[in-house]
């Protein structure tokens, strides 16, 4: 795996911070005498990716001056060198319960069923600043989105956060999609085995427009016309998302369906470049699932993106139009349509993956496919409005198959009769 992407930090390979099979037993009976600290099912999930290396070169939660420096710089430290980091990651406890730990002490933490999932080395325990937090992150003070949401009412009995080094215990594999969800040296093995030299990773957390789709093709043929031996991974977030927001079985499914059945790219890729090769876009795309909870954080959340996907091993990651984008509560925009791919040109440290920054595209009858619409300046696209989408399954129907496949319809109009 030598010629692969660096991982984030300098590190030659990605952090290992999961407890080995045959010391679980022996990890379990030390967890079991130890403070218990319980972490909500959002921030579960970083638990594992600090283990398994997707948050490398962090060994676990940051510590007060680390967790500063990326509000403030929006950089970390490692080995003397900054590297780029925007969104700090803490575990938030109430104010009770940080009265009673101290640096030095280790404590177990459990999931919201109880159970005991990792242990931490603490090395800090500090006020959290919540204002300052959304300001930095969501370059707004304003508090009426998602992002805030999630600190001011998912955390509102929080009033401190704990940093430190991390064990944790190999993740559950979900029943549905675990197949799917590998960790950082299992993706770079499978990368390795392919032999592409370049991959760009698709991040989404929604099931798939042909929109959608269209900039994961665009991001491939673009490679593969630079010369590179490439491929694509879609590589869905299956953590914590919004309430609102399709569920990770389904959405799963839709995926796997679109690449199963060869959907993938049909009628939307270059013909031109497709018509000289022996292959097609399906067979250059892969489908592996990222459990890690949504910012909701536009810009800085799209740095994040990008990070967590070069520990992964791939190359180069799609950044669109309105990247990990929400509004504020009244419909309003946070951020300008393209700020999540201008902030690649401003990093305050070193990032090896390269953006692929890809403009907003749709329909249009003149060319019967997908197309970006810069190309068409003076032409109305094909639209229908996520409202009109979502009525139309609602009622069990299929919406346009020049806005959505054939099967992802079937999938989500079944999903929502029931």
């Amino acid at each position: 795996m030598a010629d692969l992407i660096a991982p984030h930090g300098g590190l030659s390979e990605p952090v290992c911070c999961t407890v080995a099979q045959d010391q679980i037993d022996a990890f379990k009976a030390e967890a079991a005498d130890l403070k218990k600290v319980p972490v909500s099912a959002a921030d579960l999930s970083s638990v594992y990716r600090f283990a398994d290396g997707t948050l490398s070169p962090l060994t676990g939660p940051m510590d007060s001056e680390t967790y500063n420096r990326v509000l403030d710089e929006s950089v970390i430290i490692n080995n003397g060198e900054k590297y780029a980091w925007t969104i700090p990651i803490a575990f938030p406890v109430t104010s009770e319960l940080a009265a009673t730990l101290s640096a030095g002490e280790k404590v177990a933490l459990t999931n919201p069923d109880g159970e005991v999932v990792a242990t931490l080395d603490l090395t800090d325990v500090f006020e959290w600043d919540k204002q300052k937090y959304i300001s930095s992150v969501y370059l707004t003070d304003r508090t009426d989105h998602p992002g805030a949401d999630m600190v001011l009412v998912g955390d509102a009995d929080k009033t401190h956060l704990i940093g430190g080094t991390i064990k944790a215990l190999p993740q559950p594999k979900n029943p549905n999609f675990g197949q799917y969800v590998l960790t950082p040296r299992e993706v770079r093995a499978l990368i390795a085995e392919t032999g592409w030299e370049a991959v760009v990773a698709f991040q989404t957390r929604n099931p798939l427009h042909r929109a959608h789709e269209y900039a994961l093709v665009y991001a491939l043929e673009s490679l593969l016309k630079a010369g590179k031996n490439a491929g694509a991974v879609l590589n869905p977030l299956i953590g914590e998302t919004k309430g609102d927001d399709v569920n990770a079985e389904i959405r799963m499914e839709t995926y796997e369906k679109l690449i199963s059945e060869r959907q993938m790219g049909d009628g939307d890729s270059d013909k031109e470049l497709w018509s000289s090769r022996d292959d097609e876009v399906p067979d250059r795309v892969k489908l592996l699932g990222l459990d890690i909870k949504m910012f909701y954080g536009g810009p800085k959340e799209a740095v994040m993106h990008a990070i967590y996907r070069q520990n992964m091993g791939y190359t180069n990651i799609v950044i669109g139009r309105k990247h990990a984008d929400a509004p504020f509560k009244d419909g309003t925009a946070i951020w300008g349509d393209f700020d999540a791919q201008e902030i690649f040109s401003n990093l305050n440290g070193d990032l090896k993956i390269q953006p692929v920054k890809v403009g907003f595209a749709a329909y249009y009858e003149s060319m019967g496919r997908v197309d970006l619409m810069e190309n068409h300046s003076d032409e109305k696209p094909v639209f229908i409005s996520g409202k009109d989408v979502r009525a139309t399954l609602q009622k069990g129907e299929q919406v346009d198959p020049r806005i959505m496949r054939e099967s992802t319809s079937r999938i989500l109009a079944d999903a929502m009769k029931q």
